[in-house]
Parts: C-alpha cells; structure tokens; sequence
C-alpha cells in the first residue's frame, strides 16, 4: 500500500515539447560504463563498409581498413534507479511489441 501525499504535495502534469523536431537516429551499438553514482550509456550507429568484387577480393578489402568507425548518436547519464526504470518500461514495450507481432 502506498503512502498517502503529504498535504503540501503537488502533482503536475508534463508536456513533452519539440518531439517532432528531433530526428530519429538509427542506433545499433551500445557501451555501457559505470562511475561513482551513475551509469553512463553511450549509443553509437556502425554501418558496415561496402566491399565489393570476389570474395578473395573482399576479404583482402577488409584486412587493409584497420578499424571500423562507430558514430556516436547519443550519451546518457542515469542514476541506478532511472536507469531500472528505463530498462523496465522497454522490457514493458518489448513484451506489447512481441505480442502485437505475433
């Protein structure tokens, strides 16, 4: 049972302003790092290189790039707790997800 408001409490609505202004960034790498008191997510987008010919050729290709790049899209610091309910709202979202694709 959750405890009931202190008297002097206020609840305030949220408005999400310029959402659609921001682009939506393709992310498929992701470093996770942990310091003092927070967690520090780092996003990143790789696309892989285009290597073309036979795959002898290919493969000779790829033994001269020497690194891939990852792009950086985003950083994100979150405290232990924002970050437990981050990762239980896209488990929530996954599950919907999951379900409305089966």
């Amino acid at each position: 049972m959750e405890d009931p408001p202190e008297q002097d409490s206020v609840t305030l609505s949220v408005l999400w302003r310029g959402l659609d202004d921001e682009p939506i960034l393709y992310a498929n790498q992701f470093v996770v790092q942990h310091e003092q008191d927070e967690l520090i997510v780092t996003i990143g987008q790789f696309q892989p290189p285009i290597l073309l010919g036979e795959p002898h050729e290919r493969i000779e290709q790829a033994k001269r790039l020497g690194f891939l790049p990852v792009n950086a899209v985003a950083r994100l610091a979150f405290t232990r707790a924002r970050l437990g309910e981050l990762v239980k709202i896209l488990q929530e979202h996954l599950e919907k997800y999951d379900e409305a694709h089966r």
